[in-house]
């Protein structure tokens, strides 16, 4: 698949994946909670935050290396965990995986991806991680986190803000179901739980048996990996994490696809590093559209962010090719960026470099 000639930025994916993709498809992969404020409020929340160019400096010998948890990566750039990636390209998150090989990106690998453990690390010959959902037992759990270190996957990375669906009204209305072929094949078909008709099916049924702290212990004991928890968002949170001595964290709201009304990763980030003070990396999701958002995370405290769903635009719109071309045009953006305010690596993006009014 070729990649337009009209497309010069990852909002261009966008128009061009809407009109590729089914309704149906689409409702999935663009909706999020409810009234989705959230989802809007994560992009639209860096175009408050002001940058501070800086002249005349030499910045010659720049670079956006960085180092992160045992990898020497090539610049700070992540592709998230992204389920279901066939539902964009035939090829999903085995052309995501060779993409960010090709580009020096770490790629993580969802729970729910419709691509085989096995066969995305065949093709993954770059830096991966493996995220994980518990599953209903934690003999399930703990075979897919064999599978994952078998397979070469270098960390884990565990989901707990979504322990439910959030409201997806737009699915809804557009009455999605996943298609043929599209599937978690890397999971077992969860059994349905009986409760009484008279209890709650939020408190009884669904929650009753999502992951707590105690459950963080016991993967403990059960990988020699790195665990980090992405979703965090609450800084009361943070703290616990760090008292269970996890080895770091993504700041995330995912995407707003399940709580609507909560704050930006980027707003809360400032909070969140003092209150790490670099023990642990700090990795930002949700709403990075352009190098700019990059450089205010990283100058607000992140290390390193992830991109999720501009991962479904460009494979619905050039596969393999287009999640390649999406990092390529962040990463040039995010070097563009750096230059025009005087930074020649990413230590030297700091809070001086923006506009902070009296």
């Amino acid at each position: 698949m070729a990649i337009p000639n009209d497309i010069a930025s990852l909002h261009d994916y966008e128009r061009h994946a809407q009109a590729r993709l089914s309704e149906e498809a689409w409702a999935y992969i663009y909706g999020a909670s409810a009234d989705e404020y959230t989802a809007r409020s994560n992009e639209s929340v860096y175009s408050t935050i002001k940058l501070l160019n800086q002249t005349l400096t030499d910045v010659s010998k720049g670079h956006t290396q960085l180092d992160l948890l045992g990898h020497r990566l090539a610049h700070p750039i992540m592709l998230a965990p992204v389920a279901y990636q066939k539902l964009a390209h035939v090829d999903g998150e085995i052309a995501s995986a060779t993409a960010a090989a090709a580009q020096g990106a770490l790629f993580t690998l969802s729970t729910l991806s419709s691509s085989r453990i096995e066969d995305v690390a065949q093709c993954a010959q770059g830096p991966r991680w493996f995220q994980l959902y518990f599953q209903g037992s934690r003999e399930q759990t703990l075979e897919l986190i064999k599978k994952a270190e078998k397979s070469g996957f270098s960390a884990i990375v565990v989901t707990v803000d979504a322990p439910i669906n959030g409201l997806r009204n737009r699915e809804q209305r557009a009455g999605f179901q996943l298609p043929d072929g599209v599937q978690a094949v890397n999971c077992q078909p969860e059994r349905q739980r009986q409760i009484n008709p008279d209890e709650s099916m939020i408190f009884k049924g669904l929650m009753r048996h999502a992951p707590r702290w105690k459950d963080i212990d016991w993967l403990r004991q059960h990988t020699t990996l790195p665990i980090i928890l992405k979703g965090l968002i609450n800084p009361r949170d943070v703290g616990i994490a760090l008292q269970h001595e996890i080895d770091g964290i993504v700041v995330s709201n995912h995407g707003g696809r399940t709580l609507d009304t909560l704050p930006s990763p980027i707003e809360v980030l400032p909070r969140i590093h003092e209150l790490t003070k670099g023990k642990i990396p700090i990795i930002v999701d949700s709403g990075i559209r352009r190098g700019t958002d990059i450089f205010k995370a990283i100058a607000l405290g992140a290390d390193a962010v992830m991109i999720g769903r501009p991962i479904m635009y460009a494979l619905a719109t050039a596969g393999a090719l287009g999640v390649a071309h999406t990092i390529r045009l962040l990463r040039d953006e995010l070097e563009l960026t750096m230059a025009l305010c005087g930074c020649e690596t990413l230590s030297d993006i700091t809070p001086d470099c923006l506009w902070q009014p009296a």
